[in-house]
């Protein structure tokens, strides 16, 4: 190439990305990156392969973010003319946050946390959101030093728990007696970062006054593990588009694989919400939305869910708390309180009837027991369980624990299927060849 080809395509390239928004730079990171691609082999409700219709993570981040869109599309409607319409996020920025939000989850949902959890309990533990942040500062590809490099407002909106593990853990939790064959007690604190991703938490809140961190990183103890108070306005907004993504999509998947019925729904919900609410009577909408939604036609069903999501959404307005010095952080997004009671209906229902049930529970219990058997087995074989890559990097972190956080982010980044195949690949003889390439 001569230098004058050469000296034309670089200028041609400054032109097309010169003036590129930086949220839309953020979004674009986070789509085109590998973890997100890999959301779509791993567990939202349902294990893979179950069926080829319900809801993955990589789906369920996608809807997360056009929800949380419509929010900031009704918000600004509602509030262009107040003072508050300069704080609401831009489309980029809010789908930055809705499809990153998840990047972090482990492989086989929550069992697969838990089990991390546990596996990694004396070496600063592992919690899903705390991962996502460690995704987006340190291990994405898009910078050698700063992960998936996104701009501070878009990192602060992934804040869902403004803590680090050590900060909200009550390790009196644990019980050791009843591991490894039953690990559920080691669920991890809700936090947004581990203990030695700190220098990163201090960076995306340093614009703040003193008071605002003091204030938006109190945590209190509870019987379990202690609990976060606060979150920014951007957050107040995600986590409102993924409950709604929670309550009424993964219904959707749970009425078409007939796992909710009618009469679920009549006692579960209809029933409950006339009870709390003596003015809510089963006719018209309501009556509507049960028909459509067991009709069994799928154009009634999603003419139904399409309702709940604009229902929900139309009804969230914009408070201030009046506690903080920063409109980041003072503002939130709101629901009423007989949508939000409505909504938490909503998700009780696919609780119960779905994630709870044994059938479900098993193959949770099952993805966690690979989860602790494959991190004992690299533990005492990473040079020859480890890929390349990965241990390159174990042997030059000088500590332990810190070596152990290695595997653990290799085995946190894994797909339910990938992780399948990588047990079976270790641990079932007739399994596995010389050119096997995972």
């Amino acid at each position: 190439m001569t230098r004058e080809k050469a000296l034309w395509q670089a200028r041609k390239y400054a032109a097309t990305t010169h003036d590129r928004e930086e949220y839309s730079r953020d979004r674009a990171r986070i789509i085109h990156s590998a973890s997100f691609r890999r959301l779509q082999g791993k567990t939202q409700v349902l294990g893979l392969g179950e069926s080829d219709f319900y809801r993955t993570r990589l789906t369920h981040s996608l809807e997360v973010a056009q929800i949380a869109s419509g929010i900031v599309q009704h918000l600004q409607e509602k509030y262009h003319d107040t003072p508050y319409a300069q704080s609401i996020p831009s489309q980029n920025l809010i789908e930055s946050i809705g499809l990153a939000h998840d990047i972090g989850h482990a492989p086989f949902g929550h069992g697969g946390e838990v089990a991390l959890n546990y596996v990694m309990r004396d070496d600063g533990g592992f919690e899903g959101n705390a991962q996502t942040l460690r995704i987006c500062t340190q291990l994405g590809e898009y910078s050698e030093d700063d992960g998936l490099n996104l701009t501070r407002r878009t990192l602060l909106g992934l804040i869902k728990y403004p803590a680090t593990y050590s900060q909200v853990v009550n390790v009196a939790m644990y019980d050791e007696k009843q591991a490894p064959l039953n690990i559920d007690s080691f669920k991890p604190p809700k936090c947004s970062f581990f203990d030695c991703d700190d220098a990163y938490f201090s960076w995306i809140l340093a614009p703040f006054s003193d008071a605002d961190k003091t204030r938006f990183t109190h945590n209190f103890p509870t019987a379990g593990h202690h609990k976060t108070s606060c979150k920014s306005f951007d957050t107040s907004i995600m986590e409102l588009a993924d409950d709604i993504a929670y309550g009424v999509h993964d219904l959707e998947d749970a009425i078409a694989l007939h796992l909710i019925t009618q009469t679920h729904w009549e006692r579960e919900v209809m029933d409950k919400i006339a009870h709390q609410f003596p003015h809510y009577h089963r006719s018209g909408v309501a009556a509507d939305i049960s028909d459509d939604l067991f009709s069994g036609k799928n154009r009634r069903r999603k003419k139904a869910i399409s309702y709940l999501v604009h229902y929900f959404v139309s009804q969230i307005t914009l408070v201030k708390q009046r506690i903080f010095d920063h409109d980041l952080l003072d503002l939130q997004a709101v629901m009423p309180a007989q949508q939000c009671t409505e909504l938490t209906a909503l998700k009780r229902i696919v609780a119960t009837n779905v994630i709870d049930i044994p059938e479900v529970q098993t193959l949770v219990y099952k993805g966690q027991q690979m989860i602790v058997r494959l991190f004992d087995a690299i533990e005492s074989n990473p040079q020859r369980l480890l890929e390349k890559k990965h241990y390159d990097k174990y042997l030059r972190q000088d500590s332990q624990s810190a070596k152990r956080r290695i595997i653990c982010d290799y085995l946190a980044g894994d797909t339910d299927e990938y992780a399948t195949r990588l047990y079976h690949k270790i641990f079932t003889p007739s399994t596995g060849s010389v050119f096997d390439r995972l």
